[in-house]
């Protein structure tokens, strides 16, 4: 599909932060310039395109229950195809990559809060038969912003990205109201001009306590965002790589902050390591061709003085699944 001006703007503003008002779509037109039910429209065409995968909410695991993790296995090539069918169809497995390294599978997967995740990675490998199994919990996270650049966006938001702040790790109360819209709210947006006063009927709210809950949930940082997750790949975006340094702990966050601040990276974390993977600091690097990402990466090693000890990259050779789990509260 073609993307004119107006698809890109369009893109770049729902990637950020699509509107939470009784009419998402007319004001959405109004920033763009076209009536609502072309941009209902546009939408839908980029959907159909597989571009736009999904519009909903991004919530913080931990406040509602939760905790996540990135795991990675090695897997025989003989059972290699049946192992991502089964990632690809596991509920709790919201992204799911194979990449070339002898850890050749990459998964992010979630579990209660009072759960071992420790354990719960290990027996899943173990039923999966792979012939090891690596768990890399998240230790402090310094960005995260799947916020792909396509026009020049005119709102502020978009382009700024999204906010890489995470709340304290307290976990809130949830009102009876709280879980019926965190219940509700995710699903992919219908695509009507007034998608929300479906969504309160559901939850028996008046679609203004629906909303005004949606707004309460952003500010007290339990929803991260309301936004459309995108298909980068078919936007241009086809060389993707996890990109891992070895970084001394006095200088980890200090290297945290400067690699956020490309905006060729998605991600970026600190993660616990072990014995089989001795790799700290991850950041996702996305760009066109894998040249520019190998650019990247030794630019990143070099300004940031780890020119003695390069990265390993691991480009993404199959997407087996990116969604967003659905918590139940």
């Amino acid at each position: 599909m073609k993307l004119d001006d107006v698809d890109k703007s369009l893109l770049d503003i729902i990637q950020s932060k699509f509107p939470l008002s009784r009419k998402p779509f007319s004001e959405l037109g109004k920033e763009l310039g076209i009536r609502d039910r072309e941009a209902i429209q546009r939408v839908e065409k980029l959907k159909n395109a597989r571009i736009i995968r999904m519009i909903g909410p991004v919530f913080n695991p931990r406040m509602v229950g939760y905790q996540t993790t990135l795991a990675a296995m090695k897997v025989p090539t003989s059972t290699l195809s049946e192992t991502a069918r089964i990632m690809a169809t596991h509920p709790m497995v919201s992204h799911c990559y194979l990449r070339e390294h002898d850890f050749n599978l990459w998964f992010t997967i979630a579990f209660p809060t009072e759960d071992d995740i420790d354990s719960k990675v290990l027996k899943l490998g173990n039923i999966l038969k792979v012939e090891a199994t690596v768990n890399l919990p998240a230790v402090r996270m310094f960005k995260i912003v799947a916020f792909f650049r396509l026009g020049s966006a005119k709102n502020n938001a978009a382009k700024k990205g999204h906010s890489s702040a995470e709340p304290p790790d307290k976990r809130p109360s949830l009102s009876l109201a709280d879980r019926r819209v965190i219940n509700e709210l995710q699903q992919d947006l219908p695509l009507t001009l007034r998608p929300f006063d479906f969504m309160s009927n559901n939850s028996s709210m008046v679609v203004d306590k629906f909303l005004s809950t949606c707004d309460a949930l952003i500010k007290r940082k339990i929803m991260r965002r309301y936004s459309a997750s995108v298909n980068h790949n078919n936007i241009g975006f086809t060389a993707n790589a996890m990109t891992c340094w070895r970084v001394p702990p006095n200088l980890v966050e200090s290297v945290g902050k400067k690699i956020a601040g490309f905006p060729e990276v998605s991600h970026c974390y600190e993660r616990r390591t072990g014995t089989l993977w001795p790799y700290n600091l991850f950041a996702m690097i996305h760009a066109d061709t894998r040249e520019k990402c190998q650019a990247l990466a030794r630019r990143i090693s070099v300004e940031t003085e780890l020119d003695g000890d390069n990265p390993i990259i691991l480009f993404s050779t199959k997407e087996i699944k990116k969604t967003r789990i659905k918590y139940l509260v």
